[in-house]
C-alpha cells in the first residue's frame, strides 16, 4: 500500500530503533531524565529559543501553549482554516476557558493584518468584549496546501504583536519543512514567534512526540499545564531518544519529500479530469479535486484504496495526498499510473 494520508504515518528509523533501549533514563516530571533533557536543550537550541519541553502530542502542545499565554475568559486569534481551530477539539475553549475568534485565511494561508486588527476591541475598558490574549499562526499551513509564510510576513506580524502586546504562537508541526523550501536555518522562522511548537512524529520520522519551545519563565508555565493536562510522564527517554535523532539525522532529507510533491502535482496537474495547481506546492503536501462528471471523490478514495493507493479527503472535496520518508520516488509514479487509470475508466463508466 502507497500511504500518502499523511506524513503522520512514516516509522521511526533503524537508527531511532536502536536508540531506544541505549537511552539513559529518569522520572522527566522531576525533570530527571538526562535523555529528555538533551533532547529539549537540543530542541531549544535548534529554534534560538531559552528552552523547550517535550509532549506527547501537537495538540498537547498547542493547548499547553495557548494556556500557558491566555487567563480564562480571553480569546485568541486563530485562523478559520487552522489546525489549531478546526482539529484540536475545541481544547482551549473546554480546558482553559479561552475563547477562539477566528480570523478569514488567505490562500496562502496569511491573516491579514487589517483583520487581526479588527478583532481587537478599540475600547479595551468597555467589560463587553473578551480581551485577545494571543495570536496563533501556522507555518506551514497545513489546509491551505503546506504553504510557507513569507518572513516579511512574519515580521509584520510580530511588529503588529508587539504594538499591540499580544505574543505570537506558532504551530510550527511541519516548521523544518518551511525551512527546508525557505533554505534558511529554522531558528530565522522562530525568531518572530514568542513560542512554538514543532512535531517529531511527522516528516522527522520519529515515533512520538512533540515539543514547545519559548522563554525559561513560559516553558515553566508549560509544565505546570502538561501535567494539569496528563501530559507528565516517567521515563520518557526512550521516546526522547528517536526525537534526537530524527533533528540529527531526518532535517535535510525533507527535501526529498518536496521533490517527490512537486513530482506528483506536476503528474496531477496532466490528467484530464484533475485539477492541481503545482504553484500552490511549497512542501510535501499536494491537494487536488476530481473534476470529471462521472466520479465523485468518494468514490475516487475508495477506488484508489482498491488498488493499493491511500489518499484523503481535507474539506471541500479536497484530496491531500502528503510525500515523506516512507514513499519512495518510483511510488510517486505507481501512484500517478493508479490515478490515471482510475480517471480512465471514469471516462467509460459511472461511479458517482
Amino acid at each position: 500500500m502507497i500511504e500518502l494520508r499523511s506524513d503522520t504515518f512514516t516509522l521511526p528509523t533503524k537508527e531511532m530503533l536502536e536508540a531506544i533501549p541505549l537511552a539513559a533514563l529518569g522520572d522527566d516530571v522531576y525533570q530527571e531524565d538526562p535523555t529528555v533533557k538533551q533532547l529539549q536543550q537540543h530542541a531549544a537550541d535548534v529554534m534560538g529559543k531559552e528552552a523547550a519541553i517535550f509532549m506527547p502530542s501537537g495538540t498537547m502542545a498547542n493547548l499547553s501553549a495557548i494556556m500557558a499565554h491566555s487567563p480564562r475568559g480571553s480569546k485568541v486569534l486563530v485562523g478559520d482554516e487552522t489546525d489549531i481551530f478546526i482539529y484540536e477539539a475545541g481544547g482551549a475553549a473546554v480546558c482553559g476557558g479561552v475563547m477562539y475568534e477566528p480570523i478569514r485565511t488567505k490562500k496562502d494561508g496569511t491573516l491579514a493584518i487589517e483583520d487581526l486588527a479588527e478583532a481587537i476591541p478599540k475600547e479595551f475598558e468597555d467589560p463587553q468584549f473578551a480581551l485577545p490574549s494571543l495570536i496563533c499562526l501556522e507555518n506551514p499551513h497545513n489546509r491551505m496546501g503546506g504553504r510557507v509564510l513569507p518572513l516579511s510576513y512574519l515580521h509584520e506580524v510580530s511588529v503588529f504583536a508587539k504594538e499591540n502586546q499580544l505574543p505570537v504562537h506558532m504551530d510550527g508541526a511541519r516548521v523544518f519543512n518551511a525551512a527546508v523550501a525557505l533554505d534558511l536555518p529554522v531558528n530565522e522562522i522562530a525568531q518572530y514567534a514568542d513560542s512554538l511548537q514543532f512535531c517529531l512524529s511527522k516528516g522527522l520520522s520519529a515515533p512520538i512526540g512533540s515539543m514547545v519551545v519559548g522563554s525559561h519563565d513560559f516553558i515553566q508555565k508549560v509544565y505546570r499545564i502538561r501535567k494539569m493536562l496528563g501530559g507528565g510522564m516517567r521515563q520518557v527517554g526512550i521516546m526522547a531518544a528517536p526525537g534526537i535523532v530524527a533533528l540529527e539525522k531526518m532535517v535535510d532529507r525533507l527535501r526529498e519529500d518536496h521533490q517527490n510533491a512537486y513530482k506528483l502535482a506536476e503528474g496531477l496537474s496532466r490528467m484530464d479530469g484533475i485539477h492541481c495547481d503545482i504553484q500552490m506546492v511549497e512542501t510535501n503536501i499536494v491537494f487536488f479535486t476530481i473534476e470529471h462528471p462521472n466520479i465523485s471523490w468518494q468514490n475516487f478514495v475508495k477506488m484508489a484504496k482498491e488498488r493499493g493507493l491511500h489518499v484523503a479527503e481535507l474539506g471541500y472535496g479536497r484530496i491531500r495526498a502528503v510525500t515523506h520518508a516512507g514513499v519512495k520516488s518510483s511510488e510517486v509514479d505507481e501512484a500517478l499510473e493508479i490515478i490515471e487509470h482510475i480517471m480512465q475508466e471514469a471516462v467509460v463508466g459511472h461511479f458517482s
